[in-house]
Order: C-alpha cells, then sequence, then structure tokens
C-alpha cells in the first residue's frame, strides 16, 4: 500500500493564472453564500446555552486534528508523509456550509449547526495554519527520527496561508453578514441556490484539478476511499462521543456529529493549488487526492447519517 500511494506525490496540479482566479472567486462566492444564512442574533442565542457551543467549538478546534494525528500515527507504516499531511490539513479546515443542511434534515439544531459552522470559519484565519502548522510539524518530528533522510522538506509559508485563508473567507463573509442584515428579502430567495450551487462548484473544481490525472485517481482510488472512510468515519465517532461525554441532548448530539464529519475540504484544495503556499518543487500530490476525495465523500456520508436520523425524533 505505501508503495502504491508513493506513485501519487510526483503530481503536481498546475493552474494558470487565471484558472486560479476563477477556483478564488469560487470559493469566495461560496463563502459570501454561507455568510448570509449567519445573523448576530444566533450567538446571543448560543451563549444563553454555552455549553453545547463549546464542546462542538473544542471539538472542532482539537479534538478533531489531535484524533487525527493518533489515526496517523497509528497507520504510520501504510501511507506516506504527504498523504498524511493531506489528512492533517482536512482536519484543520473550518466547517463545510452544507452541514446546516444536513442538521436539519437530521432533525437537530440547526441554530446550533449554523453557530459553529460560522465560528470555526470566523476563526479558520488562525485555526486553519495553526492547526496544520502544529499537528504537521509533530508528525514530521515523529517520523524523522525513522525516515528522516527520506523525508522531503514541507516548510509552509504560514503568513502567506493566513493571508490566503483571511482573504478567501474573512473578507467573503463580512460582505455575507452586512448582504443579510440590510437585504433579508433577498437573502432569503438567494440561500437555497447557493448552497446548491456551492455543491456544483465544488465538484467542478475536483474534476478541473484531475482532469489530466484521471487514470492515476482511478488507479488508486480504492486506497484513498478507504483512508478517507476511515478519517471521515473517526471524525463523526469523535463528534458523537465528545457530546455524550458531555451529556448534550440527543438533538444537538447529532449537531456536532454532522459538524465534526463535515470539512470544507475545497478551502484545503485552494490553498493546495497556492504556488505561494505550496511552491511547485513540492511534492503534494497525496494531498490533494486525499482532500478531493473527502470532499465528495464527506457529502455521500453526511447525507446517508441525516437521512437514517431523520426516520427517528431526538429523545
Amino acid at each position: 500500500m505505501y508503495e502504491a500511494l508513493q506513485q501519487l506525490d510526483p503530481i503536481r496540479i498546475n493552474f494558470s493564472a487565471a484558472g486560479m482566479d476563477i477556483i478564488n472567486i469560487v470559493l469566495s462566492f461560496i463563502m459570501f453564500g454561507v455568510a448570509l444564512g449567519i445573523k448576530p442574533n444566533q450567538f446571543k442565542e448560543l451563549i444563553k446555552e454555552p455549553k453545547t457551543y463549546l464542546v462542538g467549538l473544542f471539538g472542532h478546534l482539537f479534538a478533531l486534528p489531535l484524533m487525527t494525528f493518533l489515526l496517523v500515527v497509528a497507520l504510520n507504516n501504510y501511507i506516506t508523509p504527504t498523504i498524511a499531511m493531506g489528512m492533517f490539513l482536512v482536519a484543520a479546515c473550518p466547517g463545510g456550509n452544507i452541514s446546516n443542511f444536513m442538521t436539519s434534515y437530521a432533525r437537530g439544531n440547526t441554530e446550533l449547526s449554523v453557530g459553529l459552522s460560522a465560528s470555526t470559519t470566523l476563526l479558520a484565519t488562525i485555526s486553519t495554519p495553526f492547526n496544520f502548522a502544529l499537528w504537521g510539524g509533530l508528525y514530521l518530528k515523529f517520523i524523522s527520527n525513522k525516515a528522516g533522510h527520506l523525508l522531503q522538506p514541507l516548510q509552509i509559508d504560514n503568513l502567506q496561508m493566513f493571508e490566503t485563508v483571511f482573504i478567501l473567507l474573512g473578507i467573503p463573509l463580512i460582505l455575507g453578514i452586512l448582504f443579510s442584515k440590510y437585504f433579508p428579502v433577498i437573502t432569503e430567495k438567494l440561500k437555497k441556490p447557493i448552497q446548491y450551487i456551492s455543491i456544483v462548484f465544488f465538484i467542478a473544481i475536483v474534476v478541473l484539478a484531475f482532469t489530466n490525472n484521471l487514470h492515476l485517481f482511478l488507479k488508486y482510488i480504492y486506497y484513498i476511499f478507504f483512508l478517507v472512510l476511515i478519517h471521515n468515519f473517526l471524525a463523526f465517532l469523535t463528534g458523537y462521543s465528545l457530546a455524550s461525554i458531555f451529556k448534550v441532548s440527543n438533538g444537538n448530539r447529532r449537531t456536532i456529529t454532522i459538524e465534526m464529519g463535515i470539512q470544507n475540504s475545497g478551502l484545503g484544495l485552494v490553498l493546495l493549488f497556492n504556488p505561494k503556499i505550496f511552491p511547485p518543487s513540492l511534492a503534494v500530490g497525496g494531498m490533494l487526492f486525499i482532500t478531493a476525495w473527502w470532499g465528495i465523500w464527506h457529502i455521500i456520508a453526511g447525507l446517508s447519517l441525516s437521512t437514517y436520523w431523520s426516520r427517528h425524533q431526538p429523545k
């Protein structure tokens, strides 16, 4: 398995400046759509019952990256460093915007879902670079004792990553929140269509990225599928277990579980496409495959779980 996954590392997907601009605009549009569902008074309601909100926030910002680190260490003999770093990148991303729809469908607490998605997205300008650098750095130190002479240096410009995340997430979120406040009628009409368009856009980005490497994607999808399946299941399980330990209500438990399993992997892809963050000299093919397939799989897994819960009223 290790030897097979090594075949992915040399893959480098390069976009022209115009192509990168289009991808950045698409992600900004998606984030603008997420912000349309954010209202300041939602945070006031969450403050009234802070324990559940803090459990969800703690799980997303700390527990998931930690569990990812433990999983990567456990699989160390079977995965390549770039596959591992791809898993860290996904875990460091904020919550995905479709989690709000899935929570509503699963009869969870939609207000809590929106609050957690908004919070992790707003904090992503700091938390994404920080978690990726922290857990990725610990992992590289862990394996350097075993294969330091074989390991390709992976130096990421965290300042550039912070700048990129702020521009792609921070600015669209601020504009979206202001738009929602001053144009509430138009906002209500736009929220749902933008949500569906966002999914189509993400799939289009994945297809565009792997058009020239489709044969490799199909050849090694078995390994990638297996790894993302385990990682995503761990994310859902971590959310459910954490919520159970702190004895939150059943509906809120569903919400936290879904929030933990749905990550904004679109942001991860855009970061990987940025040559200022991941220079062309770095072999990050494994990271690309993990991040791209996660974005597809978490929709399938999230909708499956939501469908099951939709048939059972929360106790």
